[in-house]
């Protein structure tokens, strides 16, 4: 009977351990972003990565592991991430976007992804990272690695 306790004790430990889970980012999709930005207005975080992106799981791993940048993304801002080579179909504030490059190159980038972090020259590069004010205006473009520091003083 008694190792039967200990055993039953043991294995509750175990589970209540492996239940909680670390604190991490609230990542919406587009359609989920445009639900609750509709509902009600607040900051947005977009970040654009690709699997062969160095910096970006850099920045995965680094940057948004950090619980103070999870707390402020969570409490203050919608995120939203997305791989740049998806063939997912997104429709977005009525209009459809699509990845119409995957059908010409290697590593074609989806269209929303194009539409919005292009830089001025409309070239294209990995990570980009947008911040938008509460009325969905681009406050901030981040297309470069940053820290968890860097990010939380453009936050």
């Amino acid at each position: 009977m008694k190792h039967l306790l200990l055993t039953i004790l043991f294995f509750f430990i175990m589970y209540s351990g492996l239940a909680q889970s670390k604190e991490t980012i609230e990542w919406k999709t587009w359609s989920e972003l445009e639900a609750a930005f509709s509902k009600a207005p607040k900051p947005v975080f977009i970040y654009f990565h690709a699997k062969w992106c160095a910096y970006c799981k850099k920045i995965d791993r680094d940057v948004f592991s950090k619980n103070k940048v999870i707390k402020t993304l969570n409490s203050n801002y919608y995120a939203v991430q997305m791989d740049v080579e998806t063939l997912d179909t997104i429709v977005f504030d009525g209009v459809t976007f699509i990845n119409k490059q995957a059908k010409t190159k290697r590593n074609g980038v989806h269209e929303l992804p194009l539409l919005l972090a292009s830089r001025k020259n409309k070239e294209f590069t990995l990570p980009a990272t947008l911040i938008f004010n509460r009325d969905f205006l681009i406050k901030e473009r981040l297309f470069s690695y940053y820290t968890s520091k860097k990010i939380l003083n453009k936050l």
